[in-house]
């Protein structure tokens, strides 16, 4: 490939990740700002072995709001563990997302249709995947440009 086909591969790239970024900051900081608001909305979807739901849910949205704001620290070294953090928390929160799948729990009317809720299960891996892109934190360090 040529120096300048590269380097607008480079630079497209680097605005699509920059741009998904933003909008994974603005849903985690969304997510977080629902946790806060109003925790009891979450208590159907925790699974009834989960110790302390409430701490749980307010726990998560502080999670959120830190991976939110670590999203918008445009440090590379920020953006790692801030993928890794992420990543964490989509793991730690799945549990939650089988269980209102299995036990068809709706909050609110959502999610409409049970197929929806088993679209959530396959849409998570694909969110840590992107989750991953976007920070850098999925790429070997060679990748990066580090040694």
């Amino acid at each position: 490939m040529s120096d300048s086909k590269s380097l607008v591969l480079s630079f497209a790239t680097l605005v699509l990740r920059t741009v998904f970024r933003f909008l994974l900051a603005a849903l985690f900081f969304a997510a977080a700002l629902l946790h806060f608001a109003d925790p009891r909305l979450f208590l159907p979807i925790m699974p009834p072995v989960i110790p302390f739901p409430i701490a749980c849910i307010v726990l998560s949205g502080f999670a959120e709001l830190v991976g939110a704001i670590g999203l918008l620290i445009p440090l590379p070294r920020v953006q790692r563990l801030t993928g890794w953090w992420l990543t964490a928390l989509l793991l730690a929160v799945f549990p939650a997302n089988i269980y209102m799948a299995v036990a068809h729990i709706q909050i609110h009317g959502f999610p409409a249709h049970p197929w929806m809720a088993w679209a959530r299960l396959i849409l998570q891996p694909v969110l840590i995947a992107l989750v991953l892109w976007v920070t850098g934190a999925g790429l070997k360090a060679a990748k990066r440009g580090e040694p």
